[in-house]
């Protein structure tokens, strides 16, 4: 079955249209410098004031921010970082893809066909979101796979070895797909390790970096994956098979930065910059539409229906088959996060 489509002249006039389309580089730039400055300062003050509370404020931030990033680079997917196709690419790759091992151009391929099959029997992400709703005590499992650094092992585990190739490959051409799949995301980590070795913090790479990769950005990877597409009203409404929830200063610090709540706005119009879907919100939410929009009041919320499966429905194992993409909410082949954006 195919979604049903909304035209965004019909909730938006022509000049409102332009408006909201309309790219500001400027912005991104602006917006990929809120992420490194949040990134590099939760490194200086745990280097200067060295406690367990810095030290787990750092992660929660600098994991959160490399969501951050990885919301830039889908920014970038849709052409919408910057104007002009190279600037965008660029922007994209070395300040926002590279730096957590993903890359652009294949994970445009991939997500585009999640934007034209949304909770389709052939949506790509549709694994994401189909084993929902869950028990409390499955949450609670994948939570502690996510926190204590299992599933970020498992998905750069994976990505490692898809990037080596074939071993019946000659070294020559494994050597060579390995660059295509991961060399410029090595380029840059050894750069950022030069840099924090030459600034006397070498430890911060594997603490301060690879730490929050491994384990905070996958807590709030699948949080942001529940919210997007789980627990949906009806799979075949723009309005109603994707959501919005609604984020208060907490939440956009430590789990949906840059707008990234804002994702039933992105599905209707995803050529729109991430800073403009505030102002698409707004007008929805004056529309005749309004009251069939998916909107939730925060993560909590959601959270509690994703959780609502009777805990004598509990099944641990159960979907075992789904785990290497289900668990670690990347697409391996493609070497990407996994679209869920």
């Amino acid at each position: 079955m195919t979604a049903l489509r909304m035209r965004a002249r019909n909730f938006l006039t022509e000049q409102e249209l332009i408006e909201v389309r309309t790219r500001a580089t400027w912005k991104s730039i602006l917006l990929m410098a809120h992420a490194w400055t949040l990134i590099l300062g939760s490194i200086a003050i745990v280097a200067l004031w060295p406690n367990p509370f810095t030290f787990v404020l750092a992660v929660a931030i600098i994991g959160s921010r490399q969501l951050g990033l990885a919301i830039l680079m889908h920014d970038g997917a849709h052409g919408a970082l910057a104007n002009g196709e190279k600037l965008n690419m660029a922007l994209s790759q070395w300040f926002c893809a590279y730096p957590i091992f993903a890359e652009t151009k294949a994970y445009r391929r991939y997500h585009l066909q999640h934007h034209a099959r949304t909770q389709q029997d052939d949506d790509p992400d549709l694994i994401l979101s189909a084993p929902f709703p869950i028990t409390q005590a499955s949450y609670r499992r994948k939570f502690w796979r996510d926190i204590s650094g299992q599933t970020g092992y498992a998905q750069r585990k994976a990505q490692f070895l898809s990037a080596l190739g074939d071993k019946s490959w000659p070294l020559r051409q494994r050597a060579a797909h390995f660059w295509e799949k991961l060399g410029p995301q090595f380029v840059f980590n050894l750069i950022f390790l030069a840099g924090l070795t030459a600034a006397g913090v070498w430890w911060a790479y594997p603490l301060l970096w690879l730490l929050p990769l491994l384990t905070w950005m996958m807590v709030i990877t699948r949080i942001r994956n529940i919210a997007e597409h789980a627990v949906v009203p009806d799979s075949d409404d723009p309005l109603r098979n994707t959501r919005t929830t609604r984020a208060g200063f907490v939440e956009r610090l430590f789990i949906a930065p840059y707008y990234v709540n804002y994702h039933l706005e992105h599905h209707l119009l995803f050529y729109v910059p991430c800073y403009n879907l505030p102002r698409v919100h707004q007008i929805l939410s004056r529309s005749r539409y309004a009251g069939r929009m998916e909107v939730q009041p925060n993560y909590a919320a959601v959270l509690r229906l994703a959780t609502a499966k009777p805990a004598n429905e509990d099944r641990p194992g159960a979907l075992v088959s789904n785990v290497r993409r289900a668990r670690t909410g990347v697409s391996v082949d493609n070497n990407q996060v996994s679209s869920g954006f």
